[in-house]
């Protein structure tokens, strides 16, 4: 049993970080200050060809949007760095010439043509590599190596019997050793493989945990094997369920944005982001959904990690950045959408508080704002089926009647207040003996030009102004005398 629980997270550089390595993120942090531990950054950037510039910047600018905050790594330092592979290569190599030495390892000069061949090969009785380096003799590899020729160094894996291993979620396994490849641990260039520097790495950075998608069960045996060859603790082992999209297939681009930062730029919090992957195969104690980070922290355990694919369900999402949006206190809600309000009117937003009052119990994605506000900066003609409303017992033909009275009312008004305007209406509909809705209806509806706002009429008329509202009431009245006859008449 360890003594003090250590996990962390060991992103490649190579692109925007997705969904599956943000949970892994998450429940590594989660393990960790759940169990009073630290939680660790390390950059494995030992795949050169695929690295991505800016890529480790998107990693930092993630986790700090997240607060997934690291007690180690690369920018912050700590007692077992360098937190960067590219900085370790001494190491690595180190290691692999001790199991050279002990004979769990050999020196591969195979080419790239041999091996490619070796794939093409539909007889061939090996699942990859035909170990054909594996037994040449001392002189053979001598003359080799004073001939230059490149070489990997691969690990001796057992031909004969089975690996087996126990993972905290899905329990004891067993894998048969012949399924076993001899795996590369240091490649032609000099660089170690992700799985061999990841143990090296685990083990001198003195990882307790180890967190990751159940896709890499199968290579679990491998890392075994190198910590008892080296005499090594093995870690505990912690794999995910696999994440799906909604047609069971596993989640990919095709399903939707799965990269946080595709997220974040859709309108979603991160987090409602954050609360939505702590789901995606944690099952809480608690009846409940809604969970801040520090809660998450209080309650989160290994116990309850699901070995059954989770559903990333995009309905789900929008459901968690709503409920976030509901619950933000009115000025943070208001800051947060400020930007977005001074985009859509050019830095002259109208009355921002009441439009925050409005859009907040309403918007399910920040980028939603723009096509639910865009008609009080654009002016655009009703349908004249949108009059027709019999809840609201309203039609195009009261509204032809009624729309030149309420404009002269409206001008008449010498303060234009929420209070005001909605007086002067409902004093108007008592006037007509009409209901409260036959005069809101067709007002928001020649206001608007269309049946679903944020707010009614009364909050449209005084974000629009007495003037816009006059000009707008007398482009729909004309708009109705030119297009509606007896035969409109319900």
């Amino acid at each position: 049993m360890h003594d003090v629980v250590r996990t962390r997270f060991a992103p490649s550089p190579t692109g925007r970080m997705h969904v599956g390595n943000l949970r892994t993120a998450l429940y590594e942090y989660l393990i960790a200050r759940s169990l009073g531990g630290s939680f660790v950054l390390r950059i494995e950037d030992t795949d050169q060809e695929r690295q991505v510039e800016s890529a480790i910047d998107i990693i930092y600018d993630t986790l700090r949007a997240v607060g997934l905050k690291h007690d180690e790594g690369p920018d912050i330092g700590g007692p077992y760095g360098p937190y960067i592979q590219s900085e370790r290569l001494p190491l690595y190599r180190q290691y692999a010439d001790q199991l050279l030495e002990s004979g769990q390892a050999y020196r591969c000069f195979c080419t790239r043509e041999r091996l490619e061949s070796l794939k093409e090969d539909a007889n061939k009785h090996f699942t990859a590599y035909d170990r054909h380096c594996r037994h040449l003799d001392q002189q053979t590899v001598q003359n080799l190596l004073d001939s230059k020729k490149p070489y990997v160094i691969r690990q001796k894996m057992p031909i004969d019997g089975s690996t087996t291993f126990d993972d905290a979620v899905y329990g004891s396994i067993t894998v048969d050793n012949r399924e076993l490849e001899d795996q590369i641990l240091i490649k032609s260039d000099g660089y170690p493989t992700y799985n061999y520097a990841n143990v090296i790495d685990d083990h001198l950075m003195n990882i307790t945990h180890v967190v990751r998608g159940s896709e890499y069960l199968s290579s679990t045996p491998k890392y075994n094997l190198l910590y008892e060859a080296f005499g090594w603790e093995v870690p505990t082992y912690v794999h995910l369920p696999l994440i799906l999209g909604k047609d069971g297939q596993k989640l990919s681009k095709r399903h939707g944005s799965t990269s946080f930062a595709d997220l974040v730029q859709e309108g979603y919090l991160p987090e409602a982001i954050v609360n939505a992957i702590a789901l995606l195969g944690w099952c809480p104690k608690e009846n409940r959904e809604l969970f801040t980070l520090d809660e998450l922290c209080q309650f989160f355990s290994i116990d309850r990690i699901s070995k059954s694919p989770s559903i990333f369900d995009f309905d789900k999402l929008d459901w968690f950045n709503a409920s976030y949006l509901r619950s933000m206190e009115s000025t943070s809600f208001l800051a947060l959408i400020s930007p977005i309000l001074d985009e859509v009117f050019d830095g002259a937003a109208p009355l921002k508080p009441l439009l925050a009052e409005l859009l907040q119990p309403r918007v399910v994605r920040l980028t939603d704002i723009p096509h639910m506000i865009h008609f009080l900066r654009n002016r655009q003609s009703a349908d004249l089926s949108l009059y027709d409303h019999k809840k609201a017992k309203s039609s195009r033909m009261l509204a032809g009647e009624i729309l030149p009275e309420l404009k002269e009312r409206l001008s008449g008004l010498t303060e234009w207040t929420r209070e005001s305007i909605h007086d002067c209406l409902t004093r108007f509909a008592e006037d007509r003996a009409l209901k409260t809705g036959q005069v809101m209806w067709p007002l928001r509806i020649s206001l608007s030009g269309q049946a679903v706002t944020p707010g009614g009429a009364v909050e449209i008329a005084l974000l629009l102004g007495q003037q816009e509202v006059l000009a707008r009431l007398s482009e729909d009245i004309e708009h109705l005398s030119q297009n509606v006859t007896e035969e409109d008449m319900p």
